[in-house]
């Protein structure tokens, strides 16, 4: 890099000791940190490669009237390059993902194909004299437009899958047209990309990329599932990330931690890359990482079971690569969102099959929790007006027995010889609860009959995460095998907030004295009655909550895999006194910020016996 007038006579009279030590610091630094959510864990270290498709910088050209039929066949022959692409990737994909994950391409093979995407293309052609480029960018944009102003998550992923098919077919036009830079790019990178795209995720020769860094993107898009499928390193929602990285730059990408380092120094490099190679000797090993070897107690010997909570295969993996014993809560919204048609019992028993041989024990499997601001098709129909207190959870698995009783149906014949447990989500009495029982008994009846291999005995539990099931808790103890928390629902409904809302977000940040004195209540019944109780949740997993939850009587909770380590740091400076006296103190309180004041003080207290 050249340097400034005056910068070299600088450099030339310092002392060897402040150049060693510029050196030094360079090769120390631990560059630019950006941080965002995890959808794929996974380190990786490599180069920038930055696909940032913006459609607004295709042209609004037209063409004569003589090249019409031309820029017609150059559409067809786009469209046919883009189908023969998705179908050999999915050959390639083929016993590396999940065969349903794979099917998400099947989508995108049916956009290349949809009349109303080519019709419209073909119109402005036709009727305007439009080059192709800015036909196709003009219909995906009303598109987009007009999908992204509704409050539907299945429209706005319809949305980004023509998107995605967009994308593919314009970038086969440069190919075709000699445009060098239409997919051009080093052989590996890390992508960095305004949003997580499927077609991102590999170049025209379906060659994967290493990592993914993402400044928008959601955790249950199609490109996340994909990326969690393939084993992909990838972090989305990262703030201010096209800003900061550039073409070339070499990032450290620690998905695991949600972390993205620019720039590091060589030192950091270095040492990223040793702990690169002890995390893939982990995971191709029978070895767990020695820090997840320690025992998990308070400082004063209070046995804490952290057990692992999960959404995906690959979050399966990573609990078992970290020694956790039990998955605590598998979540089986995903598998349901991926397609328009509801799954077979087939797919169902194959998915919950690798989910069983994954984990290295007990599994719980919580029922379906939707509500109707999905707008699923063939399960919730148009959303309500109020969807978290229309036909949620349990209630609308009620509504829908065929899908509720396919799913008990699948768990069974998938967890044969395993301690199972299944969890129903949005219970408010015991009513809910004996209804599930006796479907559950007749899917049982079923099975026999049909002669099918199944799991004869399996827990049957509640998830309390409404004030009605906090207030009947003594019912639904005697009744229920088990109990589980949700917590961030628990905190919604108990303090009807959104947690969606943005202006409401403080109430999830730290746990209100009014939670604090339900989650003691919920404890002492459980202890009382003898009914395990556990614990899951974004609130529940966050290190400054774990004292108040041990506090409030709560030994076992679960955790995602990535939460694993710092729940366990935490858990070394807490002794059980000082997290009762706490707890006690801030569950006395009259409102939040007095609670929140009392744990300022108390938080210094609980490392010290």
């Amino acid at each position: 890099m050249a340097t400034e007038p005056g910068e070299q006579e600088s450099n030339d009279t310092a002392t060897d000791g402040e150049e060693a030590s510029v050196e030094v610091g360079a090769e120390m630094s631990a560059g630019e940190i950006l941080r965002g959510d995890s959808v794929s864990p996974g380190l990786v270290l490599g180069l920038v490669h930055r696909k940032d498709y913006d459609l607004r910088r295709v042209r609004a050209l037209r063409v004569p009237l003589d090249e019409v039929d031309r820029e017609l066949n150059r559409f067809r022959t786009a469209l046919e390059d883009s189908r023969l692409q998705l179908n050999d990737l999915k050959s390639r994909l083929e016993g590396r993902v999940n065969p349903d994950d794979a099917r998400i391409l099947d989508t995108h093979v049916t956009y290349l194909k949809d009349s109303v995407f080519i019709a419209d293309v073909e119109n402005l052609i036709l009727n305007e004299q439009m080059r192709l480029e800015a036909a196709i960018t003009k219909v995906i944009s009303d598109f987009d437009r007009i999908f992204r102003l509704v409050q539907n998550e299945t429209l706005r992923q319809s949305a980004v899958d023509l998107r995605d098919v967009a994308i593919r077919v314009l970038r086969n036009l440069e190919k075709r047209e000699g445009d060098a830079d239409g997919d051009s790019g080093p052989d590996e990178y890390i992508l960095v990309a305004r949003e997580l795209s499927i077609v991102d995720m590999f170049n025209l020769a379906n060659e994967r990329v290493q990592g993914i860094a993402t400044e928008g993107g959601g955790l249950t898009s199609h490109a996340a599932i994909l990326a969690r499928s393939m084993g992909i390193p990838t972090i989305t929602n990262i703030g201010g990330l096209l800003e900061k990285a550039d073409e070339g730059d070499f990032v450290i990408l620690d998905a695991t931690e949600g972390v993205l380092r620019i720039n590091p120094g060589e030192l950091v490099r270095k040492q990223y890359a040793q702990v690169g190679e002890e995390r893939e000797e982990a995971a191709t090993g029978d070895g767990v990482p020695e820090w997840a070897q320690v025992e998990t107690a308070t400082r004063d010997g209070e046995p804490i079971t952290f057990t692992a909570a999960c959404g995906n295969l690959p979050e399966v993996e990573q609990a078992a690569a970290f020694g956790m014993d039990q998955i605590g809560l598998y979540r089986t919204e995903l598998f349901f969102l991926v397609e328009k048609d509801p799954p077979s019992r087939e797919s169902l028993v194959r998915h919950y099959s690798s989910v069983v041989q994954k984990s290295r024990g007990p599994i719980c499997f919580r029922l379906l929790s939707v509500d109707s601001s999905l707008e699923i098709p063939y399960l919730t129909g148009k959303r309500e007006s109020y969807p978290a207190f229309g036909r949620a959870g349990v209630r609308l698995l009620l509504s829908r027995e065929a899908v509720l009783r396919r799913q008990l149906q699948a768990i069974l014949m998938s967890a044969r010889g395993v301690d199972t447990r299944i969890a129903i989500p949005m219970i408010t009495d015991c009513g809910d609860l004996r209804r599930v029982k006796e479907i559950l008994f007749e899917e049982r009846i079923e099975l026999r009959k049909t002669g099918q291999a199944f799991q004869e005995q399996v827990e049957l539990g509640c998830v309390v995460e409404t004030p009605a099931a906090m207030i009947g808790i003594r019912d639904l103890a005697r009744e229920s095998d088990f109990l589980t928390i949700n917590l961030d629902s628990l905190v919604q409904y108990l303090l009807a907030a959104d947690r969606e809302s943005a202006e409401l977000t403080h109430y999830f940040e730290s746990l209100h004295p009014m939670v604090l004195r339900s989650l003691a209540k919920i404890s002492g019944v459980c202890k009382e009655q003898r009914c395990s109780l556990s614990v899951f949740g974004v609130t529940a997993s966050e290190p400054s909550n774990l004292a108040l939850l041990i506090g409030s009587g709560l030994r076992t909770i679960d955790v995602p895999p990535v939460s694993l380590r710092a729940m366990m740091n935490e858990l070394t400076q807490i002794d059980l006194q000082s997290a009762k006296r706490a707890t006690r103190a801030a569950a006395g309180s009259s409102c939040q910020a007095e609670t929140e004041s009392l744990m300022q003080g108390f938080r210094h207290g609980f490392a010290r016996p």
